[in-house]
């Protein structure tokens, strides 16, 4: 089965293209599974905007759009809607609130900031503080505890340039966790075909070394990216260089 459960809409505010555009392409991209999961949106007590992920207002046009696409290409492809997020513990409540209604198949984690964006560090950019790292991978394994998330989307996200020692500490403790769960590790294919710092052998390396399972997250942006068929075979190719199993498919969604 060729699946992706990582598509982003243009409600993220990075991302361009029609919900139908994204559909189509994977049609055309050979995909027999589509899974969205745009950036999810969070309730901010302040009234802060958040510039890239979709507002509360939008979440009544994105299930819309999608139910709709769910239901007219139901013969092409099978569509499921979900989201991006990650674990900031004091936004979960009003984020479950507002999503109660709503007929979400599933969740990834994204953890693109360990507290709430609008006091918070980015965490796809180099560091060399442990206490960062280490904050980073607790955040990540206390979300996995509460089973919101199927998987771990851009494990490597946080860019650690200190100790090899701490790096494999940490992100050895991580694996291990995820193993031991039967949680996959993502392949970011938006990472290697930018050339961003991730995915990383090194960080592969230690889950080969741990026996993590592995899943390819196309993470599109754009819908040309799903019917490039050269991002799934270099996937899986540096799925086979790291001698990691791979999951083709999310189980229990229907």
């Amino acid at each position: 089965m060729l699946a992706n459960y990582h598509t982003h809409t243009e409600r993220c505010g990075h991302a361009r293209g029609t919900d139908r555009e994204f559909v189509e392409s994977a049609i055309e991209g050979g995909f027999q599974v589509l899974g969205f999961a745009d950036h999810c949106p969070w309730v901010f007590e302040d009234g802060y905007v958040s510039h890239i992920r979709m507002t509360p207002a939008e979440v009544d046009g994105y299930f819309a759009s999608l139910t709709a696409l769910k239901k007219e290409y139901a013969d092409d492809i099978r569509i499921y809607i979900g989201f991006e997020a990650e674990f900031i513990p004091q936004l979960i409540e009003a984020q479950d609130k507002l999503l109660a209604d709503y007929p979400l198949d599933y969740m990834i984690m994204g953890q693109h900031f360990n507290k709430p964006e609008n006091c918070g560090e980015y965490m796809g950019v180099p560091t060399s503080d442990e206490g960062l790292l280490r904050e980073y991978v607790d955040r990540i394994i206390e979300g996995m505890d509460s089973g919101r998330y199927r998987y771990l989307a851009h494990p490597d996200l946080l860019d650690f340039t200190g100790s090899k020692q701490a790096y494999e500490e940490h992100y050895t403790r991580l694996c291990e966790y995820l193993k031991a769960k039967d949680i996959p590790v993502e392949i970011n294919m938006l990472g290697m075909m930018n050339n961003k710092h991730y995915p990383t052998e090194r960080f592969f390396r230690i889950a080969q070394k741990v026996g993590n399972k592995a899943i390819i997250g196309c993470d599109a942006h754009v819908p040309e990216f799903l019917k490039d068929s050269s991002v799934m075979k270099l996937g899986k190719a540096f799925a086979d260089l790291m001698k990691l199993e791979l999951v083709e498919s999310l189980s229990g969604l229907d």
